[in-house]
């Protein structure tokens, strides 16, 4: 499926030399990535997507992860950040006005 043009727009924006569509192991693929931040933004409130959004972030080491989901999916990417994340992990809307701290 497309990419909406929100989502485009969130996963880069306040990333200065970042890179989109990561390869990650796995065949799989990050949103965004600079030399320090990690991004991955998950518009759907589902919890397996969330989860499988954090196991994505997991893979990066060394770098500050960032979630960001739409304002009223906060608490619940919290909440399944808790149960699945290996580290720490900042949750935002997407609008990155909001946010929420998993360590």
């Amino acid at each position: 499926m497309a990419e909406t043009s929100s989502h485009k727009n969130a996963k880069t924006r306040g990333l200065s030399g970042s890179k989109t569509e990561v390869a990650i192991r796995g065949n799989r693929r990050l949103d965004a990535s600079s030399p320090k931040i990690a991004r991955e933004v998950e518009r759907s409130s589902g919890e397996k997507s969330l989860a499988k959004a954090v196991r994505r972030l997991n893979t990066q080491t060394n770098k500050k992860k960032e979630l960001l989901v739409p304002t009223p999916n906060l608490d619940k990417a919290k909440a399944v950040a808790e149960k699945v994340a290996k580290g720490k992990i900042l949750i935002q809307n997407l609008s990155r006005t909001q946010r929420r701290f998993v360590r």
